[in-house]
């Protein structure tokens, strides 16, 4: 019986002369060496002696190594570990423009088109003449189909009215597109308000947050576009993301820029062994 056993052990652990022991491994490489899945029921601890457990760490620290030669230890970092079901964080993109839109000044009409829906294509004219932001443009890749696209979008606003002392206004739209196909949208309108001190200039700031769920697999174009929907008199000056001249001395263009931020957020799954 004690042969037997003897036998059975002999072949799952070698014992080297200069007392390396390998488990699954006749030739152990270190004082330890095992080959195969290792299950740890309690604690690991290190950094100790002879005379002295180790340190088992605490409650979320990760074993880092200091190098050859040098004990592992315990470290407690800054880092948020992501569960799976959850989203995380993957890439953000912020872009800036003070050249604005210009295109939609005095004299040019508006389009009466109030409403619109998600997948417009932005060079459908029937949907609303739309004006770019070019600076706004981006591209990215988005690789899990499970996702959350946030955009936040904010700029300036400024129309004059050709009289200071009467009172005009102008209603007006910015979207979001992706490949040229409208995702988010807001309205807005801004009303001169009888300004003389201003010269008839008025200022305003719009802002547009929206989150897309489960973007499609791929690369990804976004665009910001505004245009005029209706205004009270057409020789009203107005633009998007700028001033309406540069020899005014209530704004400018750094004021009144375009800002757009994207924040990718991916699903985080684990492919299990």
């Amino acid at each position: 019986m004690k042969r037997i056993i003897y036998c059975c052990a002999a072949g799952l652990l070698s014992l080297s002369a200069n007392a390396q022991v390998g488990i699954g491994t006749a030739s152990p490489k270190s004082n330890l060496d095992v080959n195969g899945k290792t299950t740890l029921r309690k604690e690991l601890r290190v950094g100790g002696t002879s005379s002295q457990a180790g340190s088992a760490g605490l409650n979320g620290q990760v074993l880092v190594s200091q190098g050859e030669g040098l004990p592992a230890v315990w470290k407690s970092l800054n880092v948020s570990f992501m569960e799976e079901g959850q989203y995380k964080l993957i890439n953000s993109y912020l872009s800036s423009d003070q050249a604005g839109i210009t295109t939609l000044s005095s004299g040019v009409a508006a389009d009466d088109v109030y409403k619109n829906s998600v997948g417009d294509d932005i060079t459908d004219t029937s949907k609303g003449k739309w004006s770019k932001i070019d600076g706004l443009q981006n591209s990215f890749i988005i690789k899990n189909g499970k996702n959350r696209l946030t955009y936040q979008f904010q700029t300036g606003i400024e129309m004059k009215a050709p009289d200071a002392a009467t009172s005009e206004s102008i209603t007006f739209t910015c979207g979001v597109f992706r490949n040229g196909k409208l995702v988010a949208v807001r309205p807005d309108k801004v009303v001169s308000n009888n300004n003389t001190e201003k010269s008839g200039i008025q200022d305003y700031i719009f802002t547009l947050n929206y989150t897309e769920q489960n973007v499609p697999i791929g690369t990804q174009k976004l665009e910001v576009a505004c245009r005029k929907i209706n205004a009270s008199n057409v020789n009203s000056q107005f633009t998007v993301g700028r001033n309406v001249s540069d020899t005014n001395t209530v704004s400018n263009a750094f004021t009144l820029e375009s800002i757009m931020k994207i924040d990718v957020i991916e699903y985080v799954t684990y492919k299990s062994n």
